[in-house]
């Protein structure tokens, strides 16, 4: 928002600076998977784009760090489609080994196993890996992690997995060849924790206007129900609202009503190419998942009519849990 946007409206802070909103169903979530973390194993966290998962993994690495009881460890790396077993053997040696000054990790597979074992050893501490992004992941890493994760156990040891993902992650997971490492995979879905939107809203507002300020006078109630109706994800809702802010203020109305929402609610919004980015599948993992070539694939998500291969595609995006029109 503008800052003559916030004047106009009596916003004192932005909604990126609200703090952490959480329903019943987060708590839920929350402490389900943080006393699992504390027994090792493999464990999945998926939602939708902006769903709040990195939001939570951050809480659980904060309370942890805090606690002292688990070893935090996290891949940095950005390219998650490079990400592979050796780079986060790198990452657990530099979180495992903070007290060295010159770290050297062995470039031999079996030496370099020996040596993370008997690090996790004398430490005394359960460990949990957190990888963000993990949507992206390899399957054969996927594997090799819960390899480490036994190798770990059979000394005596505790290692914990916690990738974070969208959608497709557990579809991924839940595929037969996935098999392996699926069926000892634990996984939660942040999509359903939300419950009731218009609460959000509600609490966003309260947060980060003045105290003086009523919601209603910033917002009627008919298009908050609109936003909330219509969008699905926290992100969704605080970039959208923040664009009907900045409309209504250079329209000079007050409150928003419905009809600015509809103004700044894009027309592509329930496009199948949006529903299939927030679930996580961009162009490339698309065409993999029709089996198509990029002009099929294109034109499929395009709308062109009468695809010789159209209702074979409809029915590979309705197995994702995606609804399409067509």
């Amino acid at each position: 928002m503008t800052t003559d946007a916030n004047q106009y409206f009596g916003f004192k802070k932005p909604f990126s600076e609200a703090g952490y909103y959480e329903t019943e169903q987060h708590r839920k979530l929350y402490r389900e998977l943080k006393s699992l973390i504390h027994v090792g194993g493999i464990y999945a966290l998926t939602g939708m784009v902006g769903s709040g998962k990195t939001t939570l993994m951050h809480k659980l690495q904060q309370e942890f760090g805090a606690e002292g009881r688990i070893i935090v460890s996290r891949s940095l790396s950005t390219e998650k489609k490079r990400l592979n077993v050796a780079t986060l053997f790198v990452a657990l040696f530099y979180d495992l080994n903070q007290k060295e000054k010159q770290l050297k990790i062995p470039t031999q597979g079996e030496k370099r196993e020996r040596e993370l074992l008997q690090l996790i050893k004398k430490n005394k501490k359960p460990v949990a890996l957190f990888i963000d992004e993990a949507h992206d992941i390899h399957p054969q890493t996927l594997t090799a992690l819960k390899r480490l994760v036994e190798m770990v156990a059979s000394t005596g040891g505790k290692l914990s997995i916690i990738l974070a993902g969208h959608p497709k992650l557990g579809n991924a997971l839940s595929k037969a060849t996935m098999e392996e490492v699926g069926a000892r995979t634990r996984q939660f879905n942040i999509d359903q924790a939300m419950e009731n939107k218009e609460k959000y809203i509600d609490w966003l507002l309260k947060k980060c206007l003045d105290e003086k300020i009523k919601v209603q006078d910033v917002i009627a109630s008919e298009a908050i129900q609109r936003l909330a109706s219509t969008l699905i994800t926290p992100l969704q809702i605080d970039y959208y609202l923040t664009k009907a802010i900045r409309l209504a203020y250079q329209l000079g109305e007050k409150p928003i009503q419905p009809d600015i929402i509809d103004q700044v609610l894009l027309s592509d919004l329930d496009s199948i190419e949006a529903q299939l980015a927030r679930n996580g599948y961009q162009f490339t993992a698309v065409r993999e998942l029709l089996s198509a070539t990029t002009k099929e694939t294109k034109e499929f998500l395009e709308g062109k009519p009468n695809l010789p291969r159209k209702n074979e595609f409809v029915q590979a995006i309705h197995s994702l849990g995606i609804v399409t029109e067509g």
